[in-house]
C-alpha cells in the first residue's frame, strides 16, 4: 500500500504512465463486448498508441493542460483511448451519464467550463455551447493519420484527473476533483476489497458517468494492470447473466439494483461478488450463494472518497460478514462515529484524497469538522464492540418519531420481502402528535394488486420483522420511484410530496 501511495504521490506522478505505459503492451486492458456478445480486446500497447494519437488530435483542437474535456460516452472501447488522450495533455476529464437530458448536461458544462467535448454517436446533439469532437469514421481516419504524442506531462500526485460531479441526492450537484494520488486508494479497494487477481476475469458493469465505474471499472483497473469488461448497452439481466457465463466472469461488483433484477433469470458461478450504491438487502444476501456461487459482500464509499468501509474480500481482511454490517474501513482510511455521524479521521487515513469541492468553500466546510481533523460523511450509523459498522441513513434522511430515530433502510430491508413488493422507498411524514411518522411508496411486482389486507401485511411485517415503533402508518402505491441517474431513491423527493399533502 505504501509503494501505491509513494508512485501516486509523487511530485513527478504522471498518470498516463501510472495508468497504461507502464504495464506489458501486450496484455489486455479491457475485453469490449458488443451488442451481439462479440468480444474485442484492447491491449495496453493499443490503448498507448490509440492515446497519444487521439491527443495529437486533440492539442490540434486547442486541448492544452489544465483544460477540462468532458466525456458523453457509454461502455464502449473508445471511452478509455479518450480518457487517456486528455490525461496526456494534462487536461481534466469531465464525466457526462449518457442517459442525462439536455439540461442536465448544459448544467454541467457551464458550471465547470468545458472547451470542449467527445461525444458517442448519437449523444452530440445534447452538447451545445461547446466544440464536439464525435466518435466516429472520420475521427477514426484523423487518429490513424496523426502523429503519436511523445511529450510527458507529469501533473504531480496533486494534479487533477477529474472534475465529477456527484449525483444530487440532497440538492444541486458538487464538483470532487480527483487527484492523480487517489489513484493508490483506488488499488487498495481493487486489491483488499474485490480482492482482483491476475487469474480473475474481472467485471465492474456500473456505468463509468459516475464513481463507482469511473473509479473502479476504469481507473483502478488500469492503474493495478488488471482487465476488465466494458460491456456495450444498458443493464439487462438475461444479457449480464449470458455474459457472465460466456466470458467466465469470477469477480463482479455491482449495485444492488443490478443483483435482484438478476433473481429468477438464472444462474452463474463466480469467485466473488461485491456490491455498492446502496445497502444490501437480505432477499438478495439469501438468494445470492446458490444462484451465483459466492454470497454479495455489502461495500460503502461516496463520489468524494471512493470505497471506505466494506466487507473486504481479501484474505487478509475478510471476516464473517455480520447481519446488516458494511464492514470494516479499507486500509489505508480509519473511520469513526461522531455524534451518529460516520466520519473518517483525516490523519489516520492516509489514502484519502479528499480535500474540497469546486469554488464551493462554503459547502466543504460542512463536510470537515472546525478543527479540520474529521471529515464528515453526511451519512449516519453506528460501530460495535469489534468495529463493524453499520448504515443507517443520510443525515436528512433519518425519521424522528416519537424521539425513536428511524433508518429507512431497515424498514426498506423488511417490506421489500413481501412478495408483492418490487421496490419501495420510506421516508418520514409530519405528525402532530410524533413529530413525523413512517410512510412508504411501494412499487407493486408484475401481476400483484393490493388487496384489502395489503397494509395490514407490510404494518405486520415490519412489527415482526424489524421493530414494532416503525411500521409504515400510511402505505402509498407508486408505478416508480424517483431515483438519481445513478439509482439512487432520491428520498427528498418523496418528503416534499408528504410535505404538500
Amino acid at each position: 500500500m505504501n509503494d501505491w501511495l509513494h508512485e501516486a504521490a509523487t511530485a513527478d506522478a504522471d498518470a498516463a504512465w501510472l495508468l497504461c505505459d507502464r504495464h506489458d503492451p501486450d496484455a489486455v486492458a479491457f475485453r469490449v463486448v458488443a451488442a451481439d456478445l462479440s468480444i474485442r480486446s484492447l491491449s495496453y500497447g493499443e490503448l498507448a498508441d490509440r492515446s497519444r494519437r487521439l491527443a495529437t488530435v486533440l492539442r490540434s483542437a486547442g486541448v492544452e493542460a489544465g483544460h477540462r474535456v468532458a466525456v458523453l460516452m457509454g461502455k464502449r472501447l473508445e471511452l478509455p483511448v479518450a480518457l487517456l488522450a486528455i490525461w496526456r495533455l494534462g487536461a481534466i476529464h469531465v464525466p457526462l451519464f449518457t442517459a442525462f437530458a439536455p439540461d442536465a448536461i448544459s448544467a454541467r458544462l457551464t458550471a465547470s467550463g468545458v472547451r470542449l467535448a467527445i461525444s458517442e454517436p448519437g449523444q452530440a446533439a445534447k452538447l451545445e455551447g461547446v466544440a464536439v469532437v464525435s466518435v466516429n469514421d472520420e475521427l477514426d481516419a484523423r487518429i490513424r493519420a496523426a502523429e503519436p504524442l511523445r511529450d510527458r506531462r507529469p501533473i504531480g500526485g496533486g494534479g487533477q484527473l477529474v472534475e465529477l460531479y456527484t449525483s444530487g441526492t440532497t440538492g444541486a450537484p458538487k464538483a470532487v476533483p480527483v487527484p492523480v494520488r487517489a489513484l493508490a486508494a483506488f488499488r487498495s479497494y481493487l486489491h483488499y476489497g474485490l480482492d482482483v487477481t491476475e487469474d480473475d476475469v474481472y467485471w465492474n458493469a456500473a456505468d463509468p458517468g459516475w464513481a463507482y465505474g469511473l473509479y473502479y471499472a476504469i481507473l483502478g483497473p488500469l492503474a493495478h494492470g488488471r482487465a476488465n469488461l466494458l460491456v456495450e448497452g444498458g443493464f439487462d439481466p438475461r444479457r449480464t447473466l449470458e455474459v457472465m457465463n460466456r466470458c467466465g466472469v469470477t469477480n463482479f461488483a455491482g449495485a444492488p439494483t443490478m443483483y435482484r433484477a438478476l433473481r429468477g433469470v438464472g444462474t452463474a458461478r463466480l469467485r466473488r461478488a461485491s456490491s455498492a450504491g446502496e445497502p444490501l438487502t437480505p432477499d438478495v444476501t439469501a438468494w445470492a450463494p446458490d444462484a451465483l456461487g459466492t454470497e454479495v459482500r455489502d461495500h460503502y464509499g461516496q463520489t468524494e472518497q471512493g470505497m471506505v468501509i466494506l466487507n473486504g474480500w481479501h484474505a487478509s481482511v475478510r471476516s464473517v460478514v455480520e447481519s446488516g454490517s458494511m464492514g470494516r474501513p479499507l486500509p489505508g482510511f480509519t473511520a469513526t462515529v461522531l455524534d451518529g455521524q460516520i466520519a473518517l479521521d483525516v490523519e489516520a487515513s492516509p489514502l484519502m484524497w479528499f480535500e474540497g469541492y469546486v469554488d464551493a468553500p462554503e459547502r466543504t466546510r460542512e463536510r470537515f469538522t472546525a478543527d479540520g481533523r474529521y471529515y464528515l460523511t453526511g451519512d449516519t450509523g453506528r460501530v460495535d464492540e469489534n468495529g463493524a459498522f453499520y448504515f443507517t441513513a443520510r443525515d436528512d434522511d433519518v425519521i424522528l418519531a416519537a424521539g425513536y430515530r428511524i433508518g429507512p433502510f431497515d424498514v426498506e430491508s423488511v417490506l421489500v420481502t413481501h412478495p408483492a413488493v418490487a421496490d419501495v422507498a420510506v421516508v418520514g411524514a409530519p405528525d402532530e402528535l410524533r413529530g413525523e411518522i413512517v410512510v412508504a411508496y411501494v412499487v407493486l411486482a408484475d401481476g400483484e394488486s393490493p388487496g384489502p389486507t395489503f397494509l395490514a401485511q407490510l404494518q405486520d411485517l415490519v412489527r415482526t420483522r424489524y421493530s414494532a415503533h416503525a411500521y409504515p402508518r400510511q402505505v402509498h402505491v407508486v408505478e416508480s420511484l424517483p431515483k438519481t441517474a445513478s439509482g439512487k431513491i432520491q428520498r427528498f423527493v418523496l418528503r416534499r410530496g408528504t410535505r404538500s399533502a
